[in-house]
């Protein structure tokens, strides 16, 4: 299964004849796992990974560090399906050290997110601080180069 998995993250395009012949199984066994997992909800959903630079020039993706009161009985499970509800929402995470989630949103502007961040995330009972980082440029995404350029991959050398 982890094998499976690992090749799949790297590449879900490949096909079950594929998949098959690098985990010496064959592609209805492959297939009958593929099936399982997801069944079991391992595997959530495929995506493709997309250099928003070039897809859409006006897209713009925030991080927002978002400290929260969490509620007995709950803990911040509550709050982050509260937030994780919001269509602009792509991302709740729960985190260790000086914030408690992580949301990742997608907006067609700053004005946007920030209004998004001002009128409904930080409005929310328990929410309280949020911190808004906004990406300006990605190099790498899910383990892959995103600049399309040669990269100098022969290290750094220092005096």
């Amino acid at each position: 299964m982890k094998e499976l998995l690992n090749i799949l993250r790297s590449n879900a395009r490949l096909s079950l004849e594929e998949l098959s012949a690098m985990t010496d199984s064959t592609p209805a066994e492959v297939a009958e796992e593929i099936d399982r997992l997801e069944k079991s909800g391992i595997i959530k959903g495929y995506r493709a990974v997309i250099n928003e630079e070039l897809a859409d020039k006006n897209s713009v993706t925030a991080f927002i560090e978002v400290k929260v009161t969490p509620k007995a009985d709950f803990g911040f499970d509550e709050i982050a399906r509260t937030i994780m509800m919001f269509d602009e929402v792509d991302s709740v995470t729960l985190m260790s050290g000086s914030f408690d989630l992580a949301v990742t949103l997608s907006g067609t502007d700053y004005k946007e997110i920030a209004l998004f961040v001002a009128r409904r995330l930080s409005s929310l009972d328990g929410v309280i601080s949020t911190s808004t980082h906004f990406v300006l440029k990605r190099f790498k995404d899910n383990g892959f180069f995103i600049e399309s350029e040669n990269i100098d991959e022969r290290g750094f050398v220092s005096p």
